[in-house]
């Protein structure tokens, strides 16, 4: 049990997260998928993972040796900076101190046999953490990305209604229907997690995330000059589910149809703004264009040192032929 004594600066700052953080979730669905609980919750991200094949089965049974089966993870692998995109998110966990990687991971390991690829993941060797990254940007890819979409719309359902409490039943009211797991009574706020301590709060504020990822309990982050974390189990929301099949993303792909939708949209489409709102690799985003620049849905063009995409006239008439709303909208 974790017992967070908020000082008033912490209760002054509380807020929900803007947007879910590729890495973070990723590496808590490596785990929280293995849960029978979660993976009914997100029946479309259990059932890739299930029948991953080829490169992604070989990441995932990278990350399955890496990663504590169940658990606390270490803290340095779910960083708060490194939003932008799973790229950025690595790098965060990269720009790591050794000793601090050194020391979570040993005692992540502490009821796991010892290997040797463990150990030189527990020194942070580089290639070991290369080959980390790796795993973890091709499972992202093939489990999460082409659901990206609909668990960030679970995000701002539970955000909205959240807020929506807040205005009618305070701050109290707000924190004690969070989830069964978490309760609030001033001054502290304790919550069934998978680590046990009575720690004062960082006068940062509390962050809170709702996410169907999360698994059977709240995880809670807590480092000092930050706000506290509290990521917890929120069900994907019916309004949200696949009601009707996909024409566009059977047509493409699931995921490059996210991506020619998204052509769709306003703004400057780059490569890189593609793989942020698709959530997925840059390298990814640009393969993903480039096939559909191959099949004259997309053009391209260099603008000093980004390329920039748009929908064709064949692009568009294929959005404009039915296949311009997103899959399972209520």
């Amino acid at each position: 049990m974790l017992r967070l004594r908020l000082g008033l600066a912490d209760l002054c700052r509380v807020r929900f997260a803007d947007r879910l953080h590729p890495v973070g979730m990723s590496l808590l669905a490596c785990q929280a998928l293995h849960d029978a609980d979660t993976a009914r919750m997100t029946p479309g991200p259990a059932a890739d993972a299930a029948s991953a094949s080829g490169p992604v089965r070989s990441a995932a049974s990278v990350l399955r040796h890496l990663l504590p089966a169940r658990g606390r993870l270490p803290d340095f692998l779910t960083p708060l900076d490194g939003l932008e995109s799973v790229v950025a998110g690595l790098e965060a966990i990269r720009a790591a101190p050794v000793g601090r990687i050194r020391a979570e991971v040993t005692a992540a390991y502490a009821q796991l046999p010892a290997t040797p690829l463990r150990r030189r993941f527990a020194e942070a060797d580089g290639e070991t953490m290369d080959l980390f990254g790796r795993a973890l940007g091709t499972w992202h890819d093939a489990v999460l990305a082409p659901h990206w979409a609909d668990l960030t719309e679970a995000h701002r359902h539970h955000v909205a209604g959240a807020t929506a409490l807040l205005a009618t039943h305070g701050l109290d009211g707000l924190l004690n229907a969070l989830h069964p797991a978490i309760r609030w009574e001033a001054p502290t706020l304790t919550v069934r997690t998978w680590w046990s301590a009575s720690l004062p709060g960082t006068g940062h504020g509390l962050l809170l995330l709702p996410s169907p990822l999360a698994g059977p309990h709240p995880r809670v982050l807590v480092e000092p000059g930050r706000p506290v974390l509290v990521v917890y189990p929120a069900p994907m929301p019916h309004l949200i589910r696949a009601i009707t099949p996909d024409p566009l993303g059977r047509l493409l792909g699931a995921t490059r149809a996210a991506v020619l939708r998204r052509l769709a949209g306003p703004g400057r489409h780059t490569t890189t703004a593609l793989g942020r709102a698709v959530g997925i690799s840059t390298s990814s985003a640009s393969e993903h264009a480039g096939a559909l620049r191959a099949a004259g849905l997309v053009a391209s063009v260099r603008d000093g040192g980004a390329v920039l995409h748009r929908l064709t006239p064949l692009g568009t008439e294929l959005l404009d032929a039915g296949y311009a709303g997103s899959p399972g909208r209520a």
